[in-house]
């Protein structure tokens, strides 16, 4: 099982913007240097707890202060943004980082990001489609363009100047696109069977329930099945929000207490996904639960890993055996309260957890 993280990232809205932009930044140099293979990072244009407002441009910033890691896009909201500037900025950045990308995509789940970009109303699902299908016919077509979509258009046909290339959108490093993978979030979703009949990768999400997560496999390998291929667990990450510490106290009240930031995680799901968004069976393993039992502490004790290295390790390989094999586990990336034992989380992930998971799963 491969290590990589992934950051929404979430952050109390009181804490200075550059300062958290610093943060973030730091938290991908380490997992770096600590040998985590990828990372994923989110964006959102409405929100003062989810400051990344451009995941290309953040991870532009890292180019070239990184060398090994993977760096994703968790997600690029498709519509919210013209598939032109989606195919040239991610062109440019597969550039940039001469292949290391993976390009999450999604149709976005911030209500206020769709109003804002005026699809509030609108079918999200169909434009993300749209626009998926229309940055890859940019990528495997020559100009000029001329698309036309029920909700995009893209065409150079009237400015096309061929000897001096203008009208012409990049293609990426990658041959013929980088990889693609799709965040899922609903239990039994039917997207993570249409990404496998892509040959698109998955990514469930850290907020669900292990019972949920498992769905997943299913409905990727029906996808896989759908087209004649078999499913390949190396194909499925899964983000976990894991805490690890030197001591057992101090891994329940940081991982677990009211003061950590995973319950202050917790605290902003529940209120955009709870009680704003009827999506409170996410976090419930019977449907019979009321919503109000859906608390920040019930939440923390149901998806948190916490504990010190052997007890992170059994909780681990117990994920594991609820949800089965795949291929990557992304480290969920929170605020660091306390930046030494933010940073020493991730230090003991990386260097002791790991390999004892590793070793565990070839016995």
């Amino acid at each position: 099982m491969k290590l990589g993280m992934f950051m929404m990232p979430l952050h109390p809205p009181s804490r200075p913007y550059a300062e958290i932009l610093r943060e973030d930044r730091e938290a991908v140099l380490l997992a770096e240097r600590l040998g985590y293979v990828e990372a994923f990072v989110g964006e959102h244009v409405t929100d003062a707890a989810e400051r990344i407002t451009s995941c290309l441009m953040f991870l532009a910033s890292l180019a070239h202060e990184t060398r090994n890691i993977v760096l994703g896009s968790g997600t690029l909201n498709l519509p919210n943004t013209h598939p032109a500037a989606v195919a040239a900025q991610v062109a440019m950045l597969d550039h940039m980082l001469e292949g290391r990308f993976i390009m999450g995509i999604s149709p976005g789940g911030l209500m206020s990001d769709a109003e804002v970009f005026g699809n509030l109303d609108k079918n999200r699902n169909e434009m993300f489609v749209e626009a998926i299908n229309m940055v890859l016919d940019i990528w495997r077509s020559d100009p000029p363009y001329n698309l036309e979509g029920k909700h995009f258009q893209v065409s150079t046909q009237k400015t096309m100047i061929p000897e001096i290339g203008q009208g012409e959108i990049a293609k990426p490093f990658q041959r013929p696109h980088p990889p693609i993978a799709g965040t899922a979030v609903a239990p039994f979703s039917k997207g993570v069977t249409a990404l496998a009949e892509r040959g698109w990768q998955t990514i469930s999400a850290n907020f669900l329930l292990p019972k949920w997560v498992a769905t997943h496999w299913d409905s990727y390998r029906l996808g896989r099945s759908n087209v004649g291929a078999v499913a390949n667990p190396a194909d499925w990450r899964v983000a976990k929000s894991i805490f690890v510490a030197d001591d057992e106290a101090t891994a329940q009240e940081y991982g677990l207490g009211p003061k950590g930031p995973y319950q202050f995680y917790l605290r902003q799901l529940i209120r955009k996904l709870v009680t704003g968004g009827g999506r409170a069976n996410l976090f419930k393993p019977d449907q019979e639960m009321p919503d109000s039992a859906v608390t920040p502490d019930y939440a923390a004790r149901q998806l948190v890993i916490a504990g010190t290295v052997n007890s992170v390790v059994d909780q681990i390989l117990a994920f594991r055996e609820t949800v089965g094999d795949f291929g990557t586990l992304l480290y969920a990336c929170h605020d660091w309260v306390d930046p030494a034992l933010g940073k020493r989380s991730m230090q003991l992930m990386a260097e002791q957890v790991m390999p004892r998971v590793n070793a565990a799963l070839k016995n």
